[in-house]
C-alpha cells in the first residue's frame, strides 16, 4: 500500500512494481502520516491516469474515486 499526497508521473514506477508483484493499492490524497488531505481536480486525474498507466506499461488498472467525509463536532473528528 502506498500513500501519496499528490499525483506525480514518477509514481508510475511504483504502480509497475505492484503490477509485477501480487498487486497493491495506491492512495492519492493521503500524506505520509496517513492524514487525508484530498485531491484537487480528482475528476481530471481519474480521466487521465488510466491512459498514462496503459501508455507507460501496457496494462489496464482499476481506478476508483473514494469520497471520504469528515465531520467535526465538539472538537472531535467522527
Amino acid at each position: 500500500m502506498e500513500w501519496k499526497s499528490v499525483w506525480k508521473d514518477e509514481y508510475l514506477v511504483g504502480i509497475c512494481a505492484f503490477a509485477n508483484a501480487q498487486g497493491g493499492k495506491f492512495f492519492i490524497g493521503i500524506d505520509d502520516n496517513g492524514k487525508i488531505i484530498g485531491v484537487e481536480n480528482s475528476k481530471k486525474l481519474l480521466e487521465s491516469l488510466p491512459s498514462k498507466i496503459r501508455d507507460a506499461m501496457g496494462i489496464v488498472v482499476d481506478i476508483n474515486l473514494v469520497p471520504i467525509y469528515i465531520c467535526v463536532s465538539n472538537t472531535k473528528t467522527v
